[in-house]
């Protein structure tokens, strides 16, 4: 009588993740970035404060708000907190968006920068949130040559994140809804 073995089939393991030490990003690829996303940036509100004035006007043809008290619709809005607000949103909106995705701006992409976590997962809102407001129109990157091995910036410090230069191969890996992983 034959003994039946029990067919041993490895089991799947988790695939390594690639991002996870790659080399800290430096301050001249940071600021590479920051400046890169500057213009893209401005391009963006531009058309969101296009945007607004374009639904303030067709309210006040509607008679749904009046510019009385100001000297045109750009008085107006300069003093209208709805405004400013929408204005905020988009720019935070904006950060917030490429950062948990897959933790590239347009800036950064070009640059093969990514914000990520220490295990190489994407940041969360909040960290996104925190690492923004921390950032100091981008003076807390000057922090990063003094922040030896891992030369983090400020607003890492303060989101517990990091950003690190990726490979050409994973640059390409990272897409807008995530990273591809294969």
């Amino acid at each position: 009588m034959k003994k039946n073995k029990k067919n041993k089939t490895a089991t799947p393991s988790k695939p390594i993740n690639p991002f996870i030490g790659l080399p800290s990003a430096g301050l001249g690829r940071r600021l590479g970035a920051l400046i890169y996303d500057a213009l893209v940036v401005i391009a963006v509100m531009l058309f969101s404060a296009a945007l607004g004035a374009v639904v303030a006007i067709l309210l006040e043809k509607m008679g749904l708000i009046s510019t009385a008290g100001h000297v045109d619709m750009a008085a107006y809005l300069s003093h209208n907190i709805f405004y400013q607000l929408w204005i905020w949103f988009v720019f935070i909106s904006f950060y917030v968006f490429f950062w948990t995705r897959g933790g590239q701006t347009i800036g950064m992409r070009a640059w093969r920068l990514r914000v990520q976590n220490e295990d190489g997962s994407p940041i969360n809102k909040s960290q996104a949130v925190i690492r923004l407001a921390t950032a100091t129109c981008g003076l807390g990157n000057l922090f990063v040559p003094f922040n030896k091995p891992k030369h983090r910036s400020f607003q890492d410090h303060w989101a517990e994140c990091e950003v690190v230069v990726l490979t050409k191969e994973l640059n390409e890996r990272v897409t807008i809804k995530g990273v591809k992983w294969y």
